[in-house]
């Protein structure tokens, strides 16, 4: 499937430089500010952890395969954002020889949980990071892959948040994120917790990423690849 928004359109930008959000009546499950036409959801609470480490998640979704597609090195910097208990942090280190995951959340009680894990695993190349709602907290310059499990829709302040994850960034990094699928309704996610390509390709353009590729090997998700760089010279739709 090809993402058809390879360009900004110059008068959407001029607007959203004046008004990043907007602020309307909340859903249910959303807290009633809108980024480019889309309600932000609500954060999981780390009350909730448990439904993360739910032993059904590897045939209900199979994260497996997302780990595989992310093609890692053995010395590649991974920052798992949004990271919570460290589902997917700690399936991806043994790969990471030479290198780490930089588990980040905003919950310091998630990352309590990651620090438990670590040393009940015995796993030392997994490092917490605290964020907070506009930054992810990560150096300029240091990151291969910045991941995104069914965490993006939740940010608080997504624009402020990728800028500095674009800027983390090693030259040639890659942004991956899995999403449920917006388009499909027959998904039994609510609504505000899944997002449809085209808003994800337009949200990640606004912050000067361009769509590399999107994996259709996941069940429920979206698997969806990003660079940071200059756009293709053609736009092709979905």
């Amino acid at each position: 499937m090809i993402c058809g928004c390879l360009l900004l359109d110059t008068h959407v930008v001029a607007a959203n430089t004046v008004t990043i959000y907007e602020q309307r009546s909340q859903s249910p499950d959303g807290i009633g500010k809108y980024y480019l036409g889309r309600e932000i959801a609500k954060f999981m609470n780390h009350t909730g952890a448990g439904w993360l480490e739910r032993p059904r998640r590897e045939a209900e979704e199979q994260p497996s395969k997302i780990i595989n597609a992310l093609d890692l090195k053995p010395d590649n910097v991974v920052a798992d954002i949004g990271a919570g208990t460290g589902y997917l942090s700690f399936r991806i280190a043994p790969i990471l020889t030479e290198g780490k995951v930089l588990a980040v959340d905003i919950q310091p009680e998630m990352l309590e949980i990651i620090e438990f894990f670590q040393e009940e695993k015995n796993i030392s190349n997994v490092e917490t990071v605290l964020a907070t709602p506009t930054d992810a907290n990560l150096p300029p310059n240091s990151v291969d892959v910045a991941l995104m499990v069914d965490a993006y829709h939740e940010f608080e302040y997504p624009q402020e948040v990728m800028q500095g994850i674009v800027k983390a960034l090693k030259p040639g990094g890659k942004v991956v994120l899995a999403e449920y699928r917006g388009e499909n309704p027959f998904i039994m996610i609510k609504r505000l917790h899944k997002m449809t390509q085209k808003q994800v390709c337009k949200e990640m353009q606004a912050v000067g990423l361009v769509w590399r590729e999107t994996k259709n090997l996941l069940p429920q998700q979206h698997l969806m690849i990003f660079e940071k760089g200059l756009p293709d010279k053609k736009i092709s739709k979905l």
